[in-house]
């Protein structure tokens, strides 16, 4: 089947107090991002390029450990091409034809 191209953005925000903590991004078990959280009172729009199949795929993060902050995901949504977002994360990609 061919692969279809969607953009993602997520806001993330995260709480620290001392050491940057680190974070990764998934899409389903492929490691897509792992950056360092240097900023404070602000969160971020993270855009996930993804090119694949049609298909259902979870959208994880997770702090890398020692986890030394606290991590929020809100706003899930998908910006461009054939796809939607179901509760808690997961990405529904659809043939753009349909």
């Amino acid at each position: 089947m061919q692969p279809q191209f969607v953009q993602v953005v997520c806001d993330v925000h995260c709480k620290w107090d001392q050491e940057s903590p680190r974070y990764r991004v998934y899409v389903n078990d492929e490691l897509f991002a792992e950056r360092t959280w240097i900023w404070r009172d602000i969160y971020l729009e993270e855009l996930l390029q993804i090119s694949a199949p049609v298909g259902t795929y979870k959208i994880k993060y997770e702090l890398v450990e020692p986890e030394l902050g606290d991590l929020k995901i809100k706003n899930i949504r998908v910006v461009q091409g054939p796809g939607r977002i179901h509760s808690k994360g997961l990405l529904e990609i659809h043939n753009e034809n349909a």
